[in-house]
């Protein structure tokens, strides 16, 4: 490749950037750029500026840049300016240019000071000009200003890391000289995504606003705090320059006196200042789009082919041809059919790896979140009790009873099975949503037909909408059979015979109640405080205990609690927290562990959080406030088996 050749580079990447702005996306292509990232009032916008030739950034106050952009400098030897979102205008007063930038942030972000990670594409020619594309960054802040969101600083750092973090972007980091080093917002946030230094320029700019007999002369030869690409120190206007129009080429003159002149800067002079920063600039980023170009080029291709092949399948859609048109519809239809089926019974070819979906989030609906919603009904036992013997007294009348009669057992427990309605209905609308769902995903391939797409997917949910009602009325008639009859000499009833003999049973064969029920990763909240914060643990859950290991290899056991007397306790979720978080505690007021009166334990979904609390319902661990009846206990334990026999029986009194 010639140097014509290497000339060309930055234009076919800003004819690539301005594309995919263009169509709304990045096709996945992490594009060679260099962002620039400083604080507020560092000396971006001037260095931008004198690259220019031209004042054209907005200025004042707080946050002025509220948007990306997206500058591309072109050597021409006309002068104009031209927005990608007004093509075909060109803007020779450098005046409206700035005017423009205001206008459009304020289209997209309002008058409120809010950002906006939309970029403004702004292309420059002019012959003052050597080929390059800068990213400008909104400043890094620390307070907000006016009616700015209160976490205006994360959004702000959000953003920025958007473009630092790939491995394509160049970071210009802008440190003013007359604020320490080691706390540049700038160049911390460049080591964060760039620890080694290899993607990093660094900026010095206020070089003449030190304080007398100071100077960064370790810092500019590179000793202080290494960068593979060094640092560049540059002297920009100052305000009063700003607001006196001082002409940008008499500053860029007292800018190379001050360097020949400086003691400690003389000996770098020719390596120094905004001309060089810019001939660096657009050396490095030609090399770095040379030095990329293979790997860009690859994927790119490697999209392509897939691209090809997805258009392979519409092939057969010939206008001329009806019968083509009728076969594809047909196979399209056959697809979506076969897609489904597969999401439900679970042998697709693609298996999802990073989340549950279609059958799987059903099988979890009745066995984990059914029991949950069972046992999450509010019950009062003192009322129940009353119930009870009002009941046993007004069935044997005048008579004295000598064994409790079977129709008050009846009359009560019937009473708690009509309860079991609502979370089996709700069972019903969970399955319903979550097959609705499914349909959506998998008419997502419908797309390309917008209107196949939309007739196949209110067809498919409608008919699951009307079996919705039927469903419903199955469920419920379930329930009027088990109203109807209820069989005691069923093998899972456990009256007092089949409890007894269980007992007799697991006195003889102790290793029989702690049966192993689920482990997993899981965080501590709370326990680990003094360790420096939150720390994962595997934890191993059976019928007896809950304990956690500092690893899977359950050879170093953390900690072991019985489960006896424990509950479990929603936590809300943090404003700044990622994880989801429950809790378990004592109900007798003791510390669960050490010197903790709850474990607050943490997972990275709600999913995750319903599905430990199935697990330890099913060895018997209860939600708070929540107090188990008789009948209900007994259809929990359809559910909750195998649980230890010692907490099955504590529902019937039998302990």
């Amino acid at each position: 490749m010639g140097n014509r050749g290497m000339e060309e580079l930055i234009p076919l990447v800003n004819r690539l950037q301005d594309v995919f702005s263009a169509i709304g996306q990045s096709c996945d292509l992490d594009l060679p750029q260099i962002a620039v990232v400083g604080g507020q009032s560092a000396g971006k916008s001037s260095v931008l500026e004198n690259f220019v030739g031209r004042d054209f950034l907005p200025r004042g106050s707080g946050i002025v840049t509220r948007r990306p952009l997206v500058l591309q400098l072109i050597s021409s030897t006309s002068e104009h300016a031209e927005f990608l979102h007004c093509k075909g205008k060109r803007f020779t007063d450098f005046d409206d240019v700035r005017q423009e930038i205001k206008a459009e942030t304020d289209r997209v972000t309002g008058t409120n000071k809010g950002i906006s990670s939309i970029p403004i594409n702004l292309c420059i020619c002019s012959q003052n000009v050597l080929n390059l594309t800068l990213i400008d960054l909104p400043g890094i802040t620390k307070v907000p200003v006016g009616d700015q969101p209160p976490d205006i600083e994360y959004q702000i750092r959000d953003m920025i890391m958007q473009f630092i973090c790939r491995e394509n972007c160049l970071i210009l980091a802008v440190t003013p000289a007359n604020v320490n080093l080691a706390n540049s917002d700038a160049l911390k946030l460049a080591k964060d995504v760039d620890p080694q230094g290899h993607r990093t320029i660094g900026v010095i700019t206020k070089l003449d606003l030190m304080d007398k007999g100071t100077d960064v002369r370790d810092v500019l030869e590179n000793r202080l705090l290494p960068l593979r690409r060094g640092y560049v120190g540059v002297v920009n206007r100052s305000q009063k320059d700003i607001e006196g129009k001082k002409d940008i080429s008499a500053a860029l003159a007292a800018e190379r006196r001050f360097f020949k002149s400086h003691p400690a800067y003389r000996h770098m002079a020719d390596c120094m200042g905004t001309l060089y920063l810019q001939r660096l600039l657009n050396q490095q980023l030609t090399n770095h789009i040379r030095d990329t170009l293979p790997a860009l080029r690859s994927r790119l291709q490697g999209q392509l082919l897939a691209l090809d092949k997805e258009a392979e399948e519409y092939t057969c859609l010939n206008p001329d041809d009806p019968s083509r048109k009728n076969k594809a519809l047909i196979k399209l239809i056959h697809h979506f059919g076969l897609d489904f089926e597969k999401r439900i019974k679970g042998s697709g070819d693609q298996v999802d790896t990073v989340e549950l979906s279609g059958g799987a989030k059903i099988n979890r609906i009745f066995h984990e979140r059914l029991p949950l919603e069972l046992v999450k009904m509010e019950f009062d036992e003192k009322e129940i009790r009353r119930e009870i013997g009002y009941a046993i007294k007004n069935i044997h009348g005048i008579r004295t009873g000598l064994f409790t009669p079977d129709m008050a057992f009846e009359a009560i427990v019937k009473k708690q099975i009509v309860k079991l309605k609502g979370p089996c209905l709700k069972c019903v609308d969970m399955v319903i949503q979550e097959l609705i769902n499914t349909v959506q995903q998998c008419t997502n391939k419908l797309k390309p037909f917008p209107k196949l797409w939309e007739e196949t997917e209110r067809i498919v949910t409608t008919h699951i909408r009307e079996r919705e009602s039927q469903a419903k009325d199955q469920v419920l008639l379930s329930l009027e059979i088990q109203l109807s009859y209820i069989n005691t000499n069923h093998e899972d009833f456990i009256g007092f015979a089949n409890a007894q003999q269980k007992s007799s049973q697991t006195s003889k064969n102790p290793s029989a109640g702690k049966q192993v029920i689920r482990k997993g990763w899981l965080t501590i909240n709370n326990i680990s405080l003094i360790k420096g914060g939150a720390k994962e643990y595997w934890f191993m859950l059976t019928t007896e205990s809950l304990s956690w290991f500092k690893d899977d290899e359950e050879k170093e056991k953390k900690c072991m609690l019985p489960l006896d007397n424990l509950k479990v306790r929603d936590i809300e979720k943090g404003f700044l927290s990622s994880k989801h978080v429950f809790a378990i505690f004592n109900t007798e007021q003791r510390n669960v562990c050490k010197d903790y009166r709850h474990l607050e334990l943490a997972c990275d979904t709600q999913d995750e959080v319903d599905s430990w609390k199935a697990s330890l319902l099913r060895a018997g661990v209860y939600p708070e406030k929540t107090t188990v009846s008789t009948g209900t206990h007994w259809l929990l334990y359809l559910y909750a088996k195998p649980c230890s026999l010692k907490h099955q029986n504590k529902g019937f009194g039998l302990n």
